[in-house]
C-alpha cells in the first residue's frame, strides 16, 4: 500500500462506521465495521498507514464520538469533526437551522452536487432513509426522513402481537401471506416516497426531469423496485467527507 495517504474519511452511522483511505487521487482502501464492534476499529487502525488529515461525520451520538476521539487520540494530525453549514463547497443548507441537519446528510448533498452539478434528488438507505433535494443553484430545499428497511420491519415486530415474520417475505403486488405483506409494505412505503418527493421535483417543469442519486447500505432492498431513471453511487458520504477535507478555508 502507498505509505503517503493524505486523508482517512470516517463516516459514523447509526448502524456501522465505514472507512476510507484516499491517497489525493483515488480511494486506495475502504472498510466498514458495526457500531456494536467499533472496539475493534482500533486494531483497524493500528494497522493503517500514516495519514495526513482526518475527516469525520457522526451521527451516531456522544458515547460514539467519545469512543471514536479515544481511538484517534494517537494520531497527531489534523482531524476535522463536520457539522452541516450555512454555505459549504459550494453548497447552500436552507434548513430552518442549519446545524440540525445530520452530518452525514450534509455530506451527502455535497458529493451529489459535485458529481452532477445539477437538481437532483440525493436518497441514502440504511437505518434510516433520507430523501433530499438539491436544486439547480446547489441550494438544499429539504428533505424527509423515515425508518429504513429493516427499521421499518422490526418496528411491526416489536410492536405488534400478531405479526412475526422471521426475516422471511418477498415482495407481492397482492401479498396473501403476513411475511409478503410486511415486506412488501415496507418495499411501497419506502419507494412511494421516493417517487413522491420526485414526483414533488418535476411538478411544473418545461425542461429536463431531476436526476435521482441513490446510496447507503440497505439500498438494494429497494432500488429494483423504484419505477423512476436513478444512478448508484457507493459511500456517498465518504466522497462529500473528501471534498469537504479538500476545501481552502475562506481568507481572513
Amino acid at each position: 500500500m502507498n505509505n503517503s495517504i493524505s486523508l482517512l474519511a470516517i463516516d459514523s452511522g447509526n448502524t456501522a462506521i465505514k472507512w476510507g483511505l484516499h491517497d489525493g487521487l483515488r480511494w486506495v482502501e475502504k472498510g466498514s465495521i458495526l457500531q456494536s464492534e467499533r472496539i475493534m476499529l482500533r486494531q483497524v487502525l493500528l494497522q493503517l498507514p500514516s495519514v495526513s488529515n482526518i475527516i469525520v461525520s457522526n451521527v451516531a451520538g456522544s458515547s460514539v464520538s467519545n469512543d471514536l476521539r479515544e481511538l484517534l487520540g494517537n494520531w497527531r494530525v489534523r482531524q476535522q469533526w463536520i457539522t452541516a453549514q450555512v454555505k459549504q463547497c459550494g453548497v447552500y443548507n436552507h434548513y430552518v437551522f442549519p446545524g440540525q441537519l445530520g452530518a452525514d446528510r450534509w455530506a451527502a448533498l455535497i458529493a451529489a452536487w459535485h458529481h452532477l452539478k445539477r437538481e437532483c434528488l440525493v436518497v441514502n438507505i440504511g437505518t434510516a432513509m433520507t430523501v433530499d433535494i438539491l436544486s439547480d443553484t446547489a441550494e438544499f430545499r429539504g428533505g424527509i426522513i423515515l425508518p429504513g428497511p429493516k427499521l421499518m420491519q422490526q418496528a411491526l415486530v416489536d410492536q405488534t402481537n400478531g405479526i412475526r415474520t422471521e426475516g422471511c417475505g418477498k415482495f407481492q403486488s397482492f401479498p396473501n401471506n403476513t411475511g409478503d405483506a410486511v415486506f412488501s409494505g415496507m418495499i411501497q412505503a419506502l419507494t412511494g416516497a421516493i417517487e413522491k418527493m420526485y414526483a414533488l421535483l418535476a411538478l411544473n417543469r418545461d425542461h429536463s426531469l431531476p436526476k435521482v442519486i441513490i446510496s447507503g447500505g440497505d439500498a438494494a432492498w429497494v432500488c429494483e423496485h423504484i419505477h423512476l431513471p436513478y444512478q448508484i453511487m457507493d459511500n456517498l458520504v465518504l466522497e462529500g467527507l473528501r471534498i469537504i477535507a479538500r476545501e481552502k478555508p475562506d481568507p481572513a
